[in-house]
């Protein structure tokens, strides 16, 4: 059976709480192997391994309880090996590269921030930037409506100053918030925001991101600024 990796800790005693378990159904138990001077946290991988929820929250779930004993250099869901002798011989074979990551992530969590706008405010805020899309509006609407050519033209000069703002609002929230950050990396880019970034800090700075985006939020009441963490760092954990 093939051996499934939640992440790598520095040593060979992660103290793991007993009974702990991870991904499966019904939910294997968790183990440790050892190699390097490190320790692989693992299970048995189901035969079917496919990304619901139940098991993307006991992989994140399992990080968690590791790194509440020590640090840890998370894996993305989905890490397996051939066995538990495969995870111990790549432990062993690259243990000097992960014990640099883990030094760089102790003490660490990941913060990710995803941008968009309020629809209706960031509307606002266009419409008094652009005089010329005040005055088109105000005759649309004396006249009606104003015509179908008219009223296109109308929504592509708004959508442009849109874009336009969510170009000048990435570069704000960018900024703003790198400078509190050890490093930022950017997410995939998506249609649902405008902005995807991932920013890496000690535990202990966390208070003052969240700050400062709040703050932005307060400054700039077009931005809706979506913050998940304190999250183990994948962002920056790439093996």
């Amino acid at each position: 059976m093939s051996t499934y990796v939640y992440g790598i800790a520095r040593g060979e005693r992660t103290g793991l709480p007993e009974g702990l378990t991870g991904i499966g159904d019904p939910p294997r138990p968790v183990r440790v192997v050892t190699g390097g001077g490190l320790s692989a946290v693992v299970s048995d991988c189901p035969e079917q391994l496919r990304p619901k929820r139940r098991d993307l929250l006991a992989h994140q779930q399992v990080l968690s309880e590791v790194g509440r004993r020590s640090a840890v250099l998370p894996m993305r869901f989905g890490s397996v090996s051939d066995d538990d002798e495969k995870v111990r011989s790549v432990l062993s074979e690259h243990a000097e590269r992960y014990q640099e990551k883990l030094e760089k992530l102790t003490g660490r969590v990941e913060y990710n921030v995803k941008a968009v706008h309020h629809e209706d405010v960031v509307l606002h805020v266009v419409l008094a930037e652009h005089p010329e899309l005040r005055a088109l509006a105000e005759s649309n609407r004396a006249s009606g409506g104003g015509s179908y050519d008219e009223r296109l033209r109308f929504g592509e000069m708004v959508a442009n100053g849109v874009r336009e703002r969510e170009v000048r609002d990435a570069a704000l929230v960018t900024e703003t918030l790198t400078p509190l950050a050890e490093e930022c990396c950017p997410g995939p880019e998506s249609a649902g925001w405008f902005l995807n970034l991932s920013f890496l800090v000690p535990e202990s700075a966390g208070e003052e991101l969240l700050t400062a985006v709040g703050a932005l939020e307060k400054a700039h009441p077009q931005l809706d600024l979506k913050v998940h963490g304190p999250l183990p760092p994948y962002s920056f954990a790439s093996t």
